[in-house]
């Protein structure tokens, strides 16, 4: 009986041992994952250094490490500024960033958490960041800039939140809202402007067509003088028609069909037959 007994605490104990020893060896190490940094801590103090992917030693039962994700993160905050001519601006934007694997342990020391991070540090800064854009432009660039107003945002902002270990890989511009005063005010001077654009078309088309009058005149007046040249023209052939015939008369010769005024002079048709030349004469 006493050996049976023995042997149960023997075998106990080696279990107990073991147990002890899996513990212990299970708790000496961590494995950090991709995407992920760890922190140690020891005895309540983290220690200077990130722990990057892969396994790590630690000491057991008086450790403990803080895992944060260091993967793309998307926040959406909104924000209020006013512009350069004080008018109203309201947005919200969709906060896209991730934490430094490098700056995990000045997080963890002085932030916490990822929650405290967004709560504390990302969300007052993107208000701040949004009041220095939008104070940069008046309402009317922030609506016709709108790219422009987004980069002053992106700038301010990455350098804002690079000093906390979080670096902002992009941002985007969900809502951009003005007061309703003034998208009223806009409305009314883009009809006016579509107006004014109207009326100089109006103008311009008038003034073409005014002008088409005065070539289409001018080409009739060209036409009137260029018929009149000819007409006086002909009139001073007809008259060295008639003196050819009267010639001919007096000669006896034969009557010819085309008339040649000289050596460099156009061949001249007669147009008159001896009827009309005899009454003529």
């Amino acid at each position: 009986m006493k050996n049976q007994y023995a042997q149960n605490i023997q075998a106990i104990t080696i279990g107990i041992v073991l147990a002890l020893i899996l513990l212990l060896g299970s708790s000496s190490f961590v494995i950090i994952n991709p995407g992920e940094a760890g922190v140690l801590s020891i005895l309540g103090k983290s220690r200077d250094g990130a722990l990057l992917e892969g396994i790590h030693i630690k000491p057991p039962l008086i450790s403990k490490v803080d895992v944060y994700d260091v993967t793309v993160q998307k926040f959406e905050v909104p924000a209020k500024s006013a512009t350069r001519d004080l008018q109203d601006l309201t947005g919200r934007f969709a906060i896209n960033f991730r934490l430094d694997p490098t700056q995990v342990v000045t997080i963890r020391r002085t932030q916490g958490s990822l929650e405290n991070i967004v709560a504390k540090i990302i969300a007052p800064q993107t208000q701040e960041s949004f009041k220095i854009a939008g104070a940069k432009k008046t309402a009317e660039e922030s609506i016709t800039q709108r790219s422009a107003l987004k980069e002053d945002f992106d700038n301010a902002l990455s350098g804002r939140l690079e000093k906390y270990g979080v670096i902002v890989i992009d941002t985007s511009v969900i809502d951009l809202n003005f007061s309703t005063d003034f998208a009223k005010a806009v409305e009314e001077k883009q009809i006016a402007e579509q107006r004014a654009q109207r009326a100089v078309y109006i103008a311009r088309e008038a003034e073409q067509e005014a002008q088409a009058d005065i070539n289409r005149a001018q080409g009739r007046s060209e036409a009137q003088r260029l018929l009149a040249e000819t007409l006086k023209a002909q009139g001073g052939d007809l008259v060295l028609q008639k003196e050819a015939i009267q010639a001919w008369r007096e000669g006896g010769a034969q009557m010819p069909k085309v008339l040649v005024l000289g050596k460099d002079a156009p061949r001249v048709p007669f147009l008159f037959n001896l009827g009309n030349v005899q009454g003529d004469s």
